[in-house]
């Protein structure tokens, strides 16, 4: 699986060149045009890295680095800077960027940091996979980068059923109960209603996405009256057997 590299940039012509280069190097580019488009994303998406200009309509590039860490990102970040703005510079790396160039720069040698940057965070498999993952059959979690996969098809899934999924997957067997799963979302999400309905429709629409038949799932089990939990190995052997009976 690719690299995909987010590229907050107001100025279209710099910003389509990024596109090209990046795409032309294997990458996955996707463009945003300023800051709040550029949160937006950031937190939606889980990008591999992104490459921030520091001047940017809307929330401009500090405050967009700020709110993504603040959100749980901990992908690499590049951030573009005016010439000789040694400030923006200080500032940018104090907030929790990685590596930073100047405009204007040549593309090579960003590419060149990209390429270093993956690779320091995510090892030799950067354009593949890297961090801690989850495999059980064909799906995969990615806990670093918070990616799902099947079958090595992408699964979108929203930041509330990732940490329910990754909660219930840590820990393979393990029944929780929907207040036990209620409180530990929240911690992630305070905007989540407090009903433990809640956690019943978002499992609902999780098993949609990451289960062949919703109806008869493999993976994330209810127990009645209790609550749920991810199937063990066994426990997906012995439904595999019962669908292929």
């Amino acid at each position: 699986m690719a690299a995909t590299i987010l590229v907050v940039e107001d100025d279209s012509a710099v910003a389509l060149a990024l596109e090209v280069a990046l795409r032309g190097e294997g990458y996955l580019p996707v463009l945003a045009g300023s800051g709040d488009e550029g949160l937006k994303i950031g937190l939606a998406e889980a990008p591999d890295l992104l490459i921030l200009d520091v001047r940017l309509p809307g929330i401009d590039g500090f405050e967009l680095l700020r709110r993504l860490r603040a959100g749980g990102s901990k992908a690499p970040v590049i951030i573009l800077t005016a010439r000789d703005e040694e400030v923006d510079t200080i500032l940018g790396l104090e907030l929790g960027a990685d590596d930073y160039m100047t405009k204007p720069f040549r593309v090579r040698e960003l590419l060149t940091r990209v390429k270093s940057q993956l690779r320091r965070a995510y090892g030799e498999l950067a354009d593949a996979g890297g961090g801690r993952v989850i495999r059980a059959d064909d799906l995969l979690i990615d806990l670093e980068r918070r990616r799902v996969s099947r079958g090595g098809k992408r699964i979108a899934l929203t930041p509330t059923e990732f940490e329910i999924l990754r909660i219930l997957a840590e820990k393979p067997g393990r029944v929780f109960a929907r207040r036990d799963l209620l409180e530990r979302v929240r911690d992630y999400d305070a905007a989540l209603a407090g009903d433990e309905k809640t956690i019943n429709v978002h499992v609902s629409h999780l098993r949609d996405k990451i289960e062949e038949d919703p109806s008869a799932p493999r993976f994330v089990l209810t127990v009645r009256g209790v609550g749920y939990s991810f199937a063990d190995a066994a426990e997906r052997g012995a439904a595999e057997r019962g669908s292929n009976a």
